[in-house]
């Protein structure tokens, strides 16, 4: 430890000196997390990066290997890679970032070099996918705003892999707000592997002393009757179009208050009228769409600006005029009610009482208090656009939104935020008005006020909100209500929710003994991730300040998990086995006999993939466990990059004997062989092409037969017949085109697991049975000459490319193949009477 003027600093061998101040409580929270995959809590604005960076600098000095930080956004990888530069004693090039800025070739050259990874999550996860980079020698990984890994966030699937691939993982997932409750906290921490719990909360002695009190107070505002008067206009077409739902059998009330929960119920009423076939399901699902478009111009019209539900209506009109308009679209502007709203909005010329309230609280901030700097936080792009233009006639503005072109308004590269970001931090001006990309994380620079122009009605994005004050001096948040309006209704809630989420990080904190008990057996149960053993030690012991301390424990840790083989997994292996027959038929008449040596391997092959269904004696017994072979090959997925929407590729990745990879392809989502190309459709995607006039699938198979012998359709998901009104026979007739007229093997799966599965079969026939290699005939890169000769020789009499490359190794040409006598060509390797045959009657016919 150094100290400079009475602050101190803290030494280590990989960090810069006189850099990282000496807080007690980072020191402690690093103690915590230094040997168990650990959820760090600590209040926004109090350095939980630089928590991250100390266990880095100890993982990398004393276990070697790599780091990766995944970041939630651009800008947010950005300033954590300049942050490490500076605080690190390692050269800026071996701390590299990860955006899809980095084409995927640079990014799986500079893997291999660097020693610090920092990365978006959708890029690791695709570079996982695609196997052009491995997380076996990573030894810290980092997940920033770990609140959100559920669902299919790409941290929960890079946490399975991390878990299941790296040869000694630690995990740290980092956030001030990981949930509103104790069973979601549990879930970010289930889903990322995370056992071990250490918080930190402002009540803490350690933090009190580096953080300083925020006053939060809520300014009521009137609506005049101008704004009313549109929100009761757009109303009352609410309350018609609820009636329509009620007489339909969805819906049990006309207000139009009613809460999003009631309409998400109606939704899932008329969905299941539309799955029994049911045409007025489909009118009701017209109706529900048009209710949701209204409540969002009242809520416009209630908590943002008349200026920003003018541009909305603007854009529905243009909506309606496209072409393609939903009749909802197209209800809606026509409707009179609506369209006298629209004159309203167009001719209120007055301003908004929460911009003349917002212009009072800043020139009290900035000019009577002598603040410098307000960040003021908006739900909407239009009204932050709005709001920069009027705040700037006094005050020195700027915007700050995300990159995505949205909302008619045009968003902010990522440089363009970096730049403005910096000018704020450096005073050049005093007012950010900002949509929620700041919130999360940003290293805003500390304020002297935080103005929401609305309530927010989740507890971790007010919390994000709240702590841009309130770090280095006493800090202000002021909250705008309008009077009777969903801002009362979403103040409740954030309220009630934060209070919620605060008990709870207290919760969590006395009780995070008994917490990490909870998250040990429920990662055992999951049989998917294998943690250290805890260890004996207590909390208080591992809560101890100091980087001497991160020498890690003694002891090993096991492995507890029973790999068992449940007999329905082998009825489903089997079944999907037989499914893939289709594609092959044991080989067509078209194919000619087989030769008795591919025969007998045929046969071998298939007597290999039997398994017996019960494995058991007794109730004592051990369920049998299969062993992969170590000389069991690998077969390869090549994946359409526009795939990574579905969870198939994530899927296939994590497979035992399966190796993905990504390409753009011209033909085909999936390649499975030389001869064999996918391509999916899910059940409304393939009804699309059938009522909406779309005929790109028949191009597209079309295309895919023209560069493969074996093009396959998938059509996935449940009642094919039923989901739509479309008549049968219009569908039979759809897939006996694509069967008869296109040559393609169509077959069905229930959903993505399943698809899955028959591609993992049919690849593995095809590679492993066949020995045919993958050959992605439809990618647009331009074929080597030593391709194209393996190609045309393929094309002889459709011999696989193994034999294809044994005949031109041993005749040396594409041309001495084609002159070469029968004799001669049973000569090489693989090549038997019936295929000797066929290659000298198609070189020696006459074309008639």
């Amino acid at each position: 430890m150094a100290a400079t003027d009475d602050v101190a600093y803290v030494e280590h061998p990989l960090l810069a000196p006189g850099f990282i101040e000496r807080r007690l409580y980072q020191l402690r929270l690093a103690g915590a997390a230094r040997d168990e995959h650990t959820l760090v809590c600590l209040p926004t604005g109090l350095g939980k990066t630089t928590v991250s960076l100390l266990l880095t600098a100890e993982r990398l000095h004393e276990v070697g290997g790599k780091s990766l930080f995944l970041a939630p956004t651009k800008p947010l990888v950005q300033q954590h890679a300049e942050f490490y530069r500076e605080a690190l004693e390692i050269p800026d090039d071996d701390i590299v970032v990860f955006t899809g800025e980095v084409r995927p070739d640079d990014r799986a050259e500079l893997w291999e070099s660097a020693r610090i990874v920092i990365a978006t999550p959708q890029v690791v996860e695709n570079d996982l996918v695609g196997n052009r980079i491995s997380l076996r020698d990573v030894t810290h990984l980092t997940f920033d705003e770990c609140h959100r890994g559920t669902g299919d966030y790409a941290y929960v699937y890079i946490a399975e892999r991390y878990h299941a691939d790296a040869a000694d993982p630690l995990v740290t997932g980092m956030s001030a707000s990981p949930g509103g409750d104790e069973e979601s906290i549990l879930e970010v921490c289930e889903n990322l592997g995370l056992t071990e719990v250490a918080v930190m909360t402002e009540d803490d002695a350690d933090v009190a002393e580096h953080t300083y009190d925020t006053d939060v107070r809520w300014e009521k505002i009137q609506l005049p009757d101008e704004i009313l008067e549109i929100r009761d206009a757009i109303n009352e077409v609410i309350v018609d179009r609820l009636e329509q739902l009620k007489e339909l059998g969805v819906s049990g009330t006309t207000s139009p208050d009613l809460s999003q929960k009631k309409l998400n119920a109606m939704r899932g009423k008329l969905r299941k009228m539309m799955d029994n076939d049911q045409s007025k399901g489909y009118k009701g699902m017209s109706i529900h769409a048009e209710v949701m478009k209204l409540r969002r111009a009242v809520e416009l019209v209630e908590t943002q600006s008349v200026e920003s539900v003018r541009r909305y209506f603007e854009r529905q009109r243009n909506a309606a005029r496209s072409s393609g308009a939903s009749k909802a679209s197209q209800r809606l502007v026509s409707e009179p009610k609506v369209r006298e709203a629209m004159r309203k909005a167009e001719s209120f010329d007055a301003l908004h009482p929460k911009f003349s309230k917002t212009r009072i609280l800043l020139a009290e901030t900035l000019g009577i208090n002598d603040g410098e700097r307000v960040i003021v936080f908006t739900e909407s792009r239009d009204t932050a656009e709005a709001l920069t233009e009027f705040l700037s006639q006094s005050f020195s503005t700027q915007r700050f939104v995300g990159q995505g072109n949205k909302e008619g308004s045009d968003g902010m590269s990522q440089k363009e935020q970096q730049e403005t970001l910096n000018a704020f931090r450096n005073g050049e001006f005093e007012v950010l008005v900002s949509t929620s990309v700041a919130e999360e994380g940003l290293d805003v620079p500390e304020v002297d006020l935080v103005l929401f122009y609305e309530p927010v009605p989740t507890a971790i994005r007010s919390i994000q909100r709240k702590g841009r004050t309130g770090r280095q001096t006493e800090g202000k948040v002021i909250v705008l209500m309008a009077e009777d309006t969903r801002d009362e209704v979403y103040f409740w809630i954030s309220r009630r929710r934060e209070s919620k989420m605060e008990n709870e990080l207290q919760k969590l904190k006395t009780a995070a003994d008994e917490l990490e008990q909870q998250l040990d057996k429920s990662q055992k149960s999951l049989g998917e991730f294998s943690n250290g053993d805890g260890g004996g030690e207590s909390r208080q012991k591992r809560m101890q300040p100091g980087l001497a301390d991160f020498d890690g424990r003694d002891g090993e840790s096991e492995d507890d998990a029973e790999a068992a083989i449940e007999t329905d997994e082998t009825a489903t292996a089997q079944a999907t086995e037989m499914a893939a027959e289709a594609v092959d038929d044991t080989e067509t008449a078209s194919d000619g006999e087989t030769d008795v040596a591919d025969s007998d391997v045929a046969d071998a092959d298939a007597d290999s993939t039997d398994t017996d269904a019960d494995n058991t004696t007794d109730a004592d017994s051990v369920v049998a466990t299969a062993e992969s072979d170590p000389e069991e090959e690998t077969v390869e997925i090549v994946v359409d990059q526009r795939e990574l929407d579905s969870n198939i590729a994530r899927d296939l990745s994590q497979r035992d004997g399966v190796h993905t990879r990504l390409e753009t392809l011209a033909v085909g989502d999936y390649i499975l062989s030389d001869r064999v190309a996918v391509e999916r459709k899910s059940v409304s995607d393939f009804l699309d092409t059938l009522t909406g006039g779309d005929r790109s699938m028949f191009e597209q198979v079309r295309d895919m037969s023209r560069h493969y012998s074996r093009p396959v359709v998938i059509i996935e998901g449940e009642d094919l017949y039923g989901e739509r009104n479309v008549h049968p026979n219009a569908i039979r007739g759809a897939i006996a085109s694509l069967a008869v007229d296109y040559g393609a093997s169509v077959l069905r799966t229930e959903n993505e697991g399943d698809t899955a599965d028959l591609l993992e079969v049919i690849a593995s026939r095809e590679q492993t049975k066949r020995q045919r290699t993958v050959s992605a005939h439809g990618e647009k890169s331009a074929k080597t000459l030593s391709e194209q000769q393996e190609y045309v020789v393929e094309s002889i009499a459709d011999i696989g490319p193994v034999t294809a490359q044994s005949l031109l190794e041993h005749f040396g040409s594409v041309e001495a193949v084609m002159i070469a006598p029968k004799d001669d060509l049973l000569e090489v390797s693989g090549v038997g009477k019936v295929t000797a045959d066929r290659i000298r009657e198609i070189i020696g016919s006459d074309y008639e």
